[in-house]
């Protein structure tokens, strides 16, 4: 998968809703285990609450999810929760409401809308971000080639992550994988040739409001 949406970051943020607190919590997750770990946590944490709502989705294509009501009426809590998963269209997340009671009964229809909204608050403190998939691609060239190629991987937006200088010079770019092709051609082009190109690994970089995040 050459693109896919997930979180950044674990993340919380909280609402009232008629006199009752909800709490939504979320988190990047690479197995089905680390969501049991952080729902376990949260509910420790909480433990004292009315209750723990959680959903979460494992696997490129959704392959695992799973979602609880934690004593709400049934399809009032947990699914809404993953439905928010779903339709931001999230891989490797999990998502986990608290709710303190208020006093005040919300109906089936309130509690689909503040679980909902709980569950936005927690995905949006985790910031929503694009993982792109990425290839590192090196090229070595002569000294007096540098301030050429390093001109155009400018002009032409790739990410130089750094240049190493030995007996002669080679430039680490990292470029989006569907792009090596053209990028190699480029480069090859403005050398004559004149240039040692190798493909590394292939990964994924974290874009946030179309920036790229280099951890």
């Amino acid at each position: 998968m050459e693109q896919y949406k997930t979180v950044h970051e674990y993340g919380q943020d909280e609402v009232i809703i008629e006199k009752s607190r909800f709490i939504g919590y979320s988190k990047p997750i690479e197995t089905e285990e680390e969501a049991r770990e952080f729902i376990d946590e949260i509910k420790k944490k909480h433990k004292d609450a009315t209750h723990n709502v959680w959903a979460y989705t494992v696997g490129m294509n959704m392959d695992i999810q799973r979602y609880s009501d934690d004593g709400e009426p049934s399809g009032t809590a947990g699914i809404p929760t993953l439905e928010v998963i779903k339709k931001e269209d999230l891989r490797n997340v999990v998502v986990v409401v608290t709710r303190y009671f208020g006093g005040i009964k919300l109906g089936a229809g309130g509690l689909v809308r503040a679980y909902t909204k709980g569950a936005k608050i927690g995905l949006n403190a985790s910031k929503v971000i694009d993982k792109v998939l990425y290839t590192d691609v090196r090229f070595k060239i002569d000294y007096t080639l540098l301030g050429k190629v390093q001109n155009e991987l400018i002009n032409l937006g790739y990410i130089i992550k750094e240049i190493l200088y030995e007996d002669m010079v080679t430039i680490v770019v990292y470029s989006r994988s569907g792009e090596v092709d053209s990028l190699k051609n480029k480069i090859i082009d403005i050398t004559s040739s004149n240039v040692e190109v190798e493909e590394k690994e292939d990964f994924y970089l974290s874009k946030y409001n179309d920036e790229v995040i280099l951890d």
